[in-house]
């Protein structure tokens, strides 16, 4: 039986990449054979039993790109088990189970056009090296700066590496 999965993101600097590259090593230590790519990389859904699909969080929402995914694979996403997983630096604040609460809200409009068998929260990586220079971005940093946003890399490899073996076998039947 094919056990081929594809693995896609959406990603501005780099860090719901890494989740995703981490996501699918361990699906292949466990013997599935994945693909990792970018959504915009992505043309035909065909070949794959499986997909999960995760995009940064900016703006309190999907990046674009990631719910133009999901409509435009509508039909062949609707035949084949599909997860999702969400990177957002809310998810490291010192209140988890609060924010857990507020980005699961922000998800909402995927989970309307599509119900996942598993669907991951993950941490990100706060690196103001690799976003632009504009308001959003200065107001990051005043948000950093006030100790409400955390910096740093924040991603933990453990949980990603949990909820990728937790997720394979309903991916994987």
């Amino acid at each position: 039986m094919n056990n081929r999965v594809l693995v896609c993101y959406a990603s501005r600097a780099g860090s719901t990449a890494g989740v995703a590259e981490s996501i699918g090593k361990t699906l292949a230590e466990n013997g599935a054979q994945v693909d990792v790519l970018s959504m915009q990389d992505v043309k035909d859904l065909t070949p794959y039993q499986a997909v999960i699909a995760g995009s940064a969080i900016r703006k309190s929402k999907w990046l674009p790109e990631a719910m133009q995914f999901i409509q435009t694979h509508r039909a062949d996403r609707a035949r084949k088990p599909f997860a999702t997983f969400t990177v957002c630096i809310t998810l490291a604040m010192s209140n988890d189970a609060k924010y857990r609460a507020v980005v699961a809200e922000w998800i909402a409009p995927v989970r309307a056009l599509i119900q996942p068998v598993s669907e991951g929260l993950f941490a990100g990586k706060l690196d103001f090296s690799k976003l632009p220079v504009n308001l959003d971005t200065l107001l990051l940093r005043a948000t950093v700066a006030a100790g409400i946003f955390p910096r740093g890399d924040r991603r933990d490899w453990n949980a990603i590496r949990a909820w990728a073996d937790h997720t394979r076998p309903l991916l994987l039947a």
